[in-house]
């Protein structure tokens, strides 16, 4: 039987285990927790799709200059067309699988305005969709699970790609129950796992996502793009732990962003804009904050307890957790984060990087946002590229019937086989400190690698090197959205 290994367990990855689980090939995920700790769960709006609902004369083409436009225009048209034209037959498989989605009073999936879009389409589960999103493929996956197609590698975490000559045919993993390094071979590889949020501190995302898989599979010579372009969220409160998203959703029902003047409101973003200016793009909302150099305030009180309870009902329970505050009285202090990482791993239409049999899907791969993404076309993004790879493997399968075990031989872990897999005529940045484990004498009796604890602090303090590195090809002087770039 074919195999795939998929790196991460978010909606991307159980996109893509799902895809090919239900084509008769073997899917091994690996993440150190289960899905229902992964990123994915925090996004809060929604997902879009041209459904016009609203009778607004919506339609994909408008979706796709609107994601278009949003992003500078950066990214390319064929794989925007593709992203949008699948988007309402990706929301039909979501319905089919469960995802609970809020409904109008006749019935169909509720969509609200978010910003940059020149129609209300983006569809909602309160503000939670990404939780039931998920939820949603977690139990479609445990089917697949059930019939030995899809096995789980939890408390595990990617080490390196298995790559040689420019071909990837598994990964090298660290099991956190036995502190060994383990490799898995596969006919294919795909990378799931988001974005960098870990470098800059306090942001809107996982501390999980540390770039490190983009970073290391980069020194073994995957291509990255677009690492410049990072996304602000413009409406975060600071907490002890992290910044906590306050989602756009807020603002598509209503909110209201101000300052205040002589003890009275100033209403920016209205002011300067229109009254659309409260939903600009995400980053023209961040650095027209940022330039005030004042605090900022979003106001939803005047849509009354009642209906936030009804519309936005995580935000009123995070506001009052961690901040004390009830904003069906008070005024949400808001401040942009780090949010999201438009660039990442180089792939083409399929998702296939640079390197043979490694593919990226989600927020890791850079393709479909340009410049600045669309609040609702990340959770899109990310089930549309998992099925999109999934497709590709599967064709790709299809027409290939040896095994990657057959390609690459009775396989394990020696000095010669790191020395095989590095890869480093291809990288641009090479590194011997991951590939010597022999000279640290890790070898047990049965040819396996045995993590002691120096090594473990070893292994941790290169993946603290190798992360600065990828944190400063990421900050270019481009790199923050207030410097949008302007055609």
């Amino acid at each position: 039987m074919k195999k795939v290994l998929v790196i991460g367990s978010g909606i991307s990855g159980l996109t893509t285990a799902i895809e090919c689980a239900s084509r008769n090939i073997h899917v091994t995920m690996v993440s150190p927790f289960p899905s229902e700790r992964a990123q994915s769960v925090l996004a809060a709006g929604g997902i879009n799709a041209a459904l016009d609902h609203k009778g607004e004369g919506d339609s994909i083409e408008s979706h796709i200059e609107d994601t278009l436009k949003g992003g500078c225009f950066i990214a390319g048209r064929e794989a925007v067309t593709g992203l949008c034209k699948t988007a309402p037959e990706i929301l039909a498989w979501l319905e089919h699988l469960g995802t609970v989605f809020s409904r109008t009073a006749d019935g169909k999936i509720d969509q609200r305005a978010f910003g940059g879009q020149s129609h209300r389409r983006t569809c909602y589960c309160g503000a939670s969709t990404g939780k039931q999103i998920v939820t949603a493929l977690v139990m479609e996956a445990r089917r697949y699970e059930g019939l030995g197609l899809i096995e789980r590698l939890l408390w595990t975490d990617f080490h390196s790609g298995l790559i040689r000559d420019g071909v990837c045919y598994g990964a090298r993993l660290f099991n956190e129950g036995n502190r060994r390094l383990e490799d898995v071979t596969a006919d294919a590889v795909v990378i799931a796992t988001g974005g960098q949020n870990a470098l800059f501190g306090k942001t809107t995302g996982s501390t999980q996502c540390d770039g490190y898989t983009a970073g290391k599979l980069f020194m073994q010579g995957a291509e990255l793009k677009n690492l410049e372009f990072i996304q602000y969220h413009p409406t975060t409160i600071l907490t002890g732990q992290k910044k906590m998203l306050i989602s756009e959703a807020a603002r598509g029902e209503g909110g209201r962003l101000y300052y205040e003047e002589g003890g009275k409101r100033v209403y920016f973003m209205e002011e300067k804009y229109g009254e659309k200016g409260n939903l600009m793009p995400r980053d023209v909302v961040s650095r027209t904050m940022n330039e005030l150099g004042r605090p900022v305030f979003l106001d939803v009180s005047f849509l009354g307890k009642k209906k936030i309870l009804e519309r936005i009902p995580e935000i009123y329970d995070i506001c009052m957790k961690y901040r004390g505050i009830d904003i069906s009285r008070e005024s949400i202090p808001v401040e942009p984060s780090v949010h999201f990482f438009m660039g990442g791993l180089a792939v083409n239409l399929n998702h296939e990087t640079n390197i043979k049999n490694l593919y990226a899907v989600g927020e890791c791969a850079s393709i479909y946002h340009g410049a600045n993404r669309l609040g609702g076309n990340s959770l899109l993004a990310a089930i549309y590229s998992g099925r999109t790879a999934a497709k590709s493997i599967v064709d790709r399968l299809s027409d290939n019937t040896a095994s990657s075990n057959d390609k690459l031989g009775d396989h394990t872990t020696t000095k010669s086989d790191n020395d095989r897999y590095s890869n480093q005529s291809a990288s641009k940045i090479s590194d011997n400190r991951y590939n010597n484990y022999t000279d640290k004498k890790l070898i047990d009796d049965n040819n396996n690698i045995s993590m002691t604890n120096d090594f473990a602090e070893s292994l941790a303090d290169d993946q603290g090197k190798l992360l600065w590195s990828l944190q400063k090809a990421a900050r270019k002087p481009a790199a923050h959205m207030f410097a949008r770039i302007t055609l």
